[in-house]
């Protein structure tokens, strides 16, 4: 810790206090509490905690003791149930508050919760509302001189990155939406016979960003496109708090690799030529143009059910690894018995098209995910049964982890849902004002 003196740091949590050394709070499991680690300034702990005492280095946080202590039991012991004779949903809002999921929770209590929520339509995000992380008015008194350039700041970044959180949000997400569409269209429109047939174009020469393919329409269109994209994605990095963590962000990456094609394209076109071997293959130069499907998944900025997706993957990432084993180890066993009943056995009668096991899996996983598309079947007794015991694996294997990821979506939509209306709150409140 960077602010505050002595060995160790008091948190009084509703008049409950605890004590702890510095260093621990450096890796503290709960995210409020080992914030205080890196807080340079009395403001810097003000905008964590509700008040501070520094004679006694003290922290005051107006918060349930008796849950926190629950969820002190958590952190050193690692189970976190609900407070007995305590509403779920107050409990749950406690976690958020310190830093805690709701994945976090054991297993029935994590079923409560979500039973708790679908009848009351009650919603929690992880973040706190805009504007209140100070502590209430009481906060509001402490801002420094230039919290007027910072609120201008956080205006812009909540205008870029929540779609529902004021009027020129929504314009500047409906003129990004309207961007993509345009761009898809004419990159579906491009790969059609009809498009090239007037100019009697290859592929190969759709590929070049030549003078005379840039005045084309479809040629301004991308323009216009990838510049809207690029300034986007430019101011976007400028007004961000952190630039490290920007470029880690998983949609930001997309953006980068949806727009660096464009350029990259017309780079390779100024510096080798329109006659060069590489530009008469086009191979290379096709592959990055078609990188610009990648503009589709910029729309999940401004939809709650493709967020939902990404967060619900994000978060069941062990769930799909456990399922991915279970394809794969069922894929190893199943494709070497049919390969050995098909085409291993002198029998008489051997199946061409299970010749090696590699070939078999192909088979093993389009019977596992019953798609069935029937250019490969099994033709002797011994593996038709082995095709139908693939069959009822690979639904019984599929099935079993969709119960934790289904419960994981239910509680990420929650999450999302209510960050939506929380913003959508503050646009009417706009509107009133």
């Amino acid at each position: 810790m960077n602010f505050g003196r002595g060995p160790s740091v008091v948190l009084n949590v509703g008049g409950t206090r605890y004590s702890f050394s510095r260093e621990v709070l450096k890796d503290f499991p709960l995210r409020r509490v080992s914030r205080l680690h890196g807080c340079l300034s009395e403001q810097d702990v003000l905008e964590v905690c509700d008040d501070y005492d520094r004679e006694r280095n003290e922290y005051f946080f107006d918060r349930h003791s008796e849950a926190f202590g629950f969820i002190m039991l958590y952190v050193r012991h690692g189970h976190l149930r609900f407070v007995p004779h305590m509403c779920e949903l107050s409990f749950y809002n406690e976690m958020i508050y310190w830093g805690l999921e709701g994945s976090h929770l054991d297993y029935c209590c994590q079923r409560r919760l979500d039973d708790r929520m679908s009848e009351t339509c009650t919603y929690y995000a992880a973040e706190e509302p805009p504007g209140q992380a100070g502590g209430g008015p009481e906060g509001k008194g402490r801002r420094p001189p230039g919290a007027e350039g910072g609120k201008w700041l956080e205006r812009m970044r909540r205008t870029f990155e929540e779609p529902t959180s004021s009027v020129a949000a929504q314009v500047l997400a409906t003129v990004s939406i309207l961007f993509v569409i345009v761009s898809m269209v004419v990159l579906c429109a491009s790969t059609l016979p009809e498009w090239r047939a007037p100019e009697n174009r290859s592929m190969e020469e759709q590929s070049r960003y030549t003078a005379e393919s840039v005045r084309e329409p479809s040629g301004i269109i991308e323009a216009i496109c990838i510049g809207w994209f690029t300034a986007e994605c430019i101011v976007r990095f400028i007004i961000s708090k952190n630039k490290c963590e920007f470029v880690r962000r998983p949609l930001n990456i997309i953006d980068l690799l949806a727009i660096t094609p464009y350029y990259i394209s017309v780079l390779m076109t100024v510096f080798t030529g329109e006659n060069s071997q590489l530009q008469r293959a086009g191979v290379t130069l096709r592959v990055l143009r078609m990188m610009r499907i990648f503009w589709v998944i910029k729309l999940a900025r401004h939809f709650i059910g493709l967020q939902t997706l990404g967060l619900t993957l994000k978060r069941c990432y062990r769930e799909m690894v456990m399922l991915l084993v279970f394809i794969c180890v069922a894929m190893a066993i199943f494709s070497a018995l049919s390969q050995l009943l098909e085409n291993g056995l002198d029998l008489g009668t051997k199946n061409k098209d299970y010749a090696s096991i590699p070939a078999a899996c192909w088979w093993v996983i389009i019977s596992m995910t019953t798609v069935g598309y029937g250019d490969m079947c099994p033709i002797t007794v011994p593996g038709r049964i082995l095709g139908g015991i693939c069959v009822v694996s690979g639904i019984v294997l599929l099935a079993l982890p969709i119960t934790f990821i289904y419960h994981s979506f239910v509680q990420c939509y929650h999450e999302l849902k209510f960050r939506s209306a929380r913003y959508s709150r503050s646009l009417s409140a706009e509107f009133l004002n």
